[in-house]
């Protein structure tokens, strides 16, 4: 069910870049910012994604052994604790963490939110950007 999901989505983020944006008023500004100029940005999120999550994980102490003491993870468990009452709530931000730094991430999972995140910061970010300048507005 989620491989189906993911695939309409990335299918519909594909759709939604050919239908021309209302907003532009030039063509060369529509024609700058469509799905074949994002793919830099599409790769470039996707290797982060797969590379940089486990990473950064590792790196704050959301370890396979569990949270590793001196650390980020600590601290942030510490401060649930506190806050709840003296026990990390089960589905929280700590919990969360942990579960994904514990077992290992799908790397399609990590590349298909990669690959998104980095359309959406072509689209919203340079875009909008190129967009501004066009309007003399930069």
């Amino acid at each position: 069910m989620w491989r189906r999901l993911k695939s309409t989505a990335f299918l519909l983020l594909f759709l939604s870049s050919l239908v021309p944006d209302a907003l532009a008023h030039e063509k060369d500004i529509e024609d700058s910012c469509g799905f074949l100029d994002s793919i830099p940005y599409v790769a470039v999120g996707a290797v982060a994604a797969v590379y940089g999550v486990p990473a950064v994980l590792a790196a704050s102490g959301f370890t396979a052994a569990g949270i590793a003491g001196g650390t980020v993870a600590s601290w942030m468990m510490k401060i649930s604790a506190v806050a709840n009452g003296g026990g990390v709530p089960a589905g929280g931000v700590v919990a969360f963490l942990q579960s994904c730094g514990a077992t290992v991430l799908s790397a399609k999972g990590l590349a298909t939110g990669g690959a998104v995140a980095g359309y959406e910061f072509f689209q919203n970010i340079i875009c909008n950007k190129k967009a501004k300048c066009e309007k003399g507005k930069c």
